[in-house]
C-alpha cells in the first residue's frame, strides 16, 4: 500500500502512464517508501506475523539510508511501539519531532535488527511512477503563487483476497448520504472471478459489515478478516440502492492483504 496525493498534469510527464507527483505532508522525514506486508510477503520472508512495513526504496542522503536502512528491510517496530502497517508507521513518522533520535527494529535476512534514525525536516517532493520513487528537493519560493483550482484526487485500495477496489466515505458526508449510509467502504471495482464477485458484491455497492463487525475504512477490512484466521465462509452486509443485503462469501485464497492500488492515485 502506498500513499500518494497527485496533480494530473503529472501523469504526462516522461511519456509514463501514470505518474504521481507527492507533496510530503507534514514537517518529518525518513526518506522511504513503504508497503504493507501480505500474508504472501510474510510467509516469503519468513516474518512471524503478517504485520510491519516493508521498504521499498530509500532516499539517498536521507535519514534512513544514514541510519542503514535498505530496500527489502520491514519495519517492525518504531520508537519502542510495534508497526501494523503503513498508515500507522507513516503516522509515527508525521508525529516524530525534527531532531529525535529513534530505534527502528527491521527484519533482514531472516533476523531483527535495531536501527538508530534522526528524523529530520522534509526537503522536497517525491516524484512517483510506476518504476518507483525518487526525492526531488524543491527551491524555496519566495513569489505569491496563483490562486489556482487544484482536481479532486481519490485514493483506492485493493483487496486481493476478496477481489475489490474502495475508499472509505469517512469524511465524505455527502457521498454517504447519496449512498444512503453514516459511513463505510465504497465499492470501486469487482474483479472477475474473485470472492466477491461470486457472492453478488458489485461496484457501487457500500460495504457497512464484515462477518459480525462494522467497517468504515478498507484498513478495518484489513484487520477483520485477518481477525477471522481460517475462517473462509463469513457474511458481508452491503447497501445498495439505500437498503441493507447480506451477502456470504468464500474465500478460497487468504494469502492476499489489503494494499493500495499502485499507484494509489488514479489519473
Amino acid at each position: 500500500m502506498r500513499l500518494s496525493f497527485g496533480i494530473g498534469m503529472a501523469c504526462l510527464a516522461a511519456g509514463l502512464s501514470a505518474q504521481v507527483m507527492v507533496p510530503r505532508g507534514g514537517a518529518s522525514y525518513l526518506g522511504i517508501g513503504v508497503a504493507d506486508v501480505t500474508a504472501e510477503r510474510a510467509k516469503a520472508l519468513n516474518l512471524k506475523e503478517v504485520r510491519g512495513a516493508e521498504v521499498t526504496n530509500v532516499a539517498e542522503d536521507s535519514p534512513a539510508s544514514k541510519a542503514g536502512i535498505k530496500e527489502g528491510d520491514v519495519a517492525l517496530e518504531y520508537d519502542g511501539t510495534a508497526v501494523q502497517g503503513i498508515e500507522q508507521f507513516t503516522r509515527l513518522v508525521r508525529e516524530t519531532p525534527v531532531g529525535r533520535q529513534v530505534k527502528i527494529v527491521v527484519w533482514r535476512n531472516g533476523a531483527a535488527q535495531t536501527l538508530t534514525a534522526t528524523v529530520e525536516a522534509r526537503r522536497g517532493a517525491v516524484i512517483r511512477s510506476d518504476g518507483g520513487a525518487w526525492t526531488l528537493d524543491m527551491p524555496s519560493i519566495r513569489v505569491p503563487m496563483p490562486q489556482i483550482e487544484i482536481p479532486r484526487f481519490q485514493m483506492t485500495w485493493q483487496n486481493p483476497a476478496l477481489g475489490i477496489e474502495g475508499e472509505s466515505l469517512r469524511s465524505q458526508e455527502q457521498l454517504a448520504d447519496f449512498f444512503g449510509v453514516k459511513e463505510g467502504v465504497l465499492v470501486k471495482l469487482v474483479r472477475k472471478n474473485s470472492a466477491a464477485e461470486k457472492a453478488g458484491i458489485k461496484a457501487g455497492d457500500v460495504v457497512v459489515k464484515v462477518d459480525d463487525s462494522t467497517v468504515a475504512t478498507p484498513q478495518e477490512i484489513t484487520r477483520t478478516l485477518r481477525a477471522l484466521g481460517s475462517k473462509k465462509t463469513f457474511t458481508v452486509k452491503v447497501v445498495r440502492n439505500k437498503k441493507e443485503m447480506p451477502l456470504t462469501v468464500t474465500i478460497e485464497d487468504r494469502g492476499g492483504a489489503m494494499r493500495p492500488a499502485d499507484p494509489a492515485l488514479q489519473c
